[in-house]
């Protein structure tokens, strides 16, 4: 950590100390070996995408830190490594629709938004929704759309989706999720309790489903409950 707070002292630029931070943040965290991300748009959108104006100002020197930051609320922004890594699984494509559930502070919504048409992000703390939705507004990220409300349902309004990503862990997949992924299309989730989570991908061809455990992890839960707003 002290190479990256060293980074920023009073006199520097700070634009070229972030962007020089997002590219170390790539070249060791995500191409490294036993990474291995490789997916060239997800590489271009991690270095693009500004970290530090998604986290707590007290919190921003350690920006590009390989770990999760709390953002409020009890919730945290996820390393870079799983937000690289789950977003290479769905294998975007720039005409994709993908609903997001969990908006959190908005970062994982943004590096989606520079992959795909849409993103439509469901957040149920109305507080986070509120600050993400203002924060991806003022960043330029006109293709999300972020509403409060219940993640376990999805958004009904705007299924189906090309791609579905969960960045909160039910003990369950929640079968609205299912059924608002298209035909051909894919979803990474979280499930299980806090010690024991596994990030699943799921993919629906020929209307059935198959799955797969790709990584253990430790993400908050899913909650339920709250109403809904746009």
């Amino acid at each position: 950590m002290n190479r990256i707070l060293n980074l920023f002292r009073p006199g520097r630029g700070a634009e070229d100390d972030w962007a020089a931070a997002r590219g170390r943040m790539v070249a060791e965290q995500l191409r490294a070996p036993g990474r291995g991300i490789t997916d060239a748009g997800v590489l271009a959108a991690m270095g693009a995408v500004p970290r530090e104006k998604f986290v707590p100002e007290n919190f921003r020197a350690e920006a590009y830190e390989d770990t999760a930051l709390p953002i409020g609320e009890g919730q945290t922004i996820s390393q870079p490594y799983i937000v690289a890594f789950m977003t290479e699984q769905l294998q975007l494509r720039p005409s994709d629709r993908v609903l997001e559930v969990g908006t959190g502070c908005g970062y994982q919504a943004a590096v989606l938004a520079r992959l795909v048409r849409e993103v439509f992000s469901v957040e149920i703390v109305e507080a986070l929704a509120a600050r993400a939705r203002e924060d991806l507004r003022r960043l330029g990220f006109g293709n999300v759309t972020v509403r409060t409300g219940d993640g376990h349902g999805g958004w009904t309004e705007h299924a189906p989706f090309d791609a579905v990503m969960v960045t909160c862990a039910p003990d369950n997949v929640p079968a609205p999720l299912i059924l608002q992924l298209k035909e051909g299309g894919r979803m990474v989730i979280p499930v299980g309790p806090r010690e024991h989570q596994q990030i699943y991908l799921l993919q629906k061809e020929q209307g059935e489903l198959t799955e797969q455990a790709i990584l253990p992890v430790r993400f908050v839960p899913m909650t339920r409950g709250g109403n809904a707003d746009v």
